[in-house]
């Protein structure tokens, strides 16, 4: 059977779990996720493969492009990257690919750069289920009057990140 190289990492902002299939990034994921569960057997099942812990050249460039992010010396990420989900889903996460750092976007007006102007609880559930945080920037996703709500990693965890963004407290 085929294996997805998995190791822990501590970040400033919680502890994570990342992974890698076939040299590309698939998983950078909060530990806390009450979803855990269900995100890690989506992927496995995705790949027909198991969780190994090891690390991979994939991992360690994460680690060091995640720790230069959290320096604020990084705004942008070059890890290859392999999605476990559905088409819409991924239309979905291809397009928080798009929105820059230091930037905010509504559930709403993501919905409509991604072409489905009607569909805004797809795409918060599809938001909700990115296995793939801080690289694919679900955390930039805010809901209407600048309010924080719903994160993986928790809203803590997502106030740090996008306060880190904006250089600022503005999201208190």
């Amino acid at each position: 059977m085929k294996t997805i190289q998995i190791k822990h990492y501590e970040t400033p902002a919680g502890a994570m779990i990342l992974g890698s299939f076939e040299n590309q990034l698939c998983l950078c994921d909060w530990m806390i996720e009450k979803r855990r569960a269900v995100i890690d057997r989506r992927i496995q099942t995705t790949f027909q493969a198991q969780y190994e812990f090891s690390s991979s050249n994939v991992i360690e460039k994460a680690i060091l492009e995640l720790e230069e992010y959290f320096a604020h010396q990084r705004t942008t990420f070059d890890i290859p990257l392999i999605f476990a989900g559905t088409d819409f889903q991924k239309k979905v996460w291809n397009q928080l690919l798009k929105i820059p750092y230091g930037t905010t976007l509504s559930y709403g007006e993501t919905a409509r750069q991604a072409g489905c102007p009607k569909a805004v609880r797809a795409v918060a559930n599809a938001n909700g289920a990115n296995a793939i945080s801080i690289f694919v920037p679900c955390h930039r996703i805010i809901g209407t009057n600048h309010q924080l709500v719903g994160y993986g990693g928790g809203l803590e965890a997502k106030k740090f990140l996008l306060n880190l963004e904006t250089a600022d407290d503005f999201f208190c």
